[in-house]
C-alpha cells in the first residue's frame, strides 16, 4: 500500500458527514479509509478490495478485527477520481458511494465522538467535515 494520510484530532460527533474527494492510486488493489480513536480501535473500516471485486467494512477494538461486512458493489476502478461520504448517527454508519448508492454498517463500538482518520491508498484533493 502506499502513503497514509492520518489526522489524529478529527473531532467529528454523531449527526456529522465527511466528504472526501481522492483519487484512487492507479498501482493498488485496495484502499482503505478507517473512523475511530486510533489505529487499534476502529469503529469503521471501509476498504474496497479490486483483487476479490468487493468491499469490506469492518471494526477493530484492542487491535483486533471484528466480523466482516460484505458488499459486491465494488464502483471503483484504480486511477479514478471518487467522492465518497460518510454521515455518522449514533447506531450506524451511512456510506455513500461514487455511483449514489448508500451502504450501512452499524456503530459496533457505540462511541458517539472519533478523533481519529486515516486514509491509505488515495490522493486526498480535499475531505469536509460538516
Amino acid at each position: 500500500m502506499s502513503e497514509k494520510f492520518e489526522v489524529t484530532n478529527l473531532d467529528m460527533k454523531s449527526g456529522m458527514t465527511l466528504k472526501i474527494k481522492a483519487k484512487i492510486h492507479k498501482d493498488v488493489n485496495r484502499f482503505a479509509i478507517n473512523l475511530g480513536q486510533d489505529q487499534d480501535k476502529l469503529n469503521l473500516h471501509f476498504n474496497p478490495r479490486f483483487n476479490e471485486s468487493t468491499i469490506v467494512f469492518n471494526s477493530r477494538d484492542g487491535g483486533r478485527w471484528g466480523q466482516e461486512q460484505r458488499e459486491s458493489n465494488l464502483c471503483f476502478r484504480p486511477g479514478e477520481e471518487v467522492k465518497i461520504t460518510v454521515a455518522f448517527h449514533n447506531n450506524e454508519f451511512e456510506v455513500t458511494l461514487p455511483d449514489g448508492n448508500t451502504v450501512t454498517f452499524p456503530n459496533r463500538l457505540s462511541q458517539n465522538h472519533l478523533n481519529y482518520l486515516s486514509m491509505v491508498g488515495l490522493q486526498i484533493s480535499s475531505f469536509k467535515l460538516k
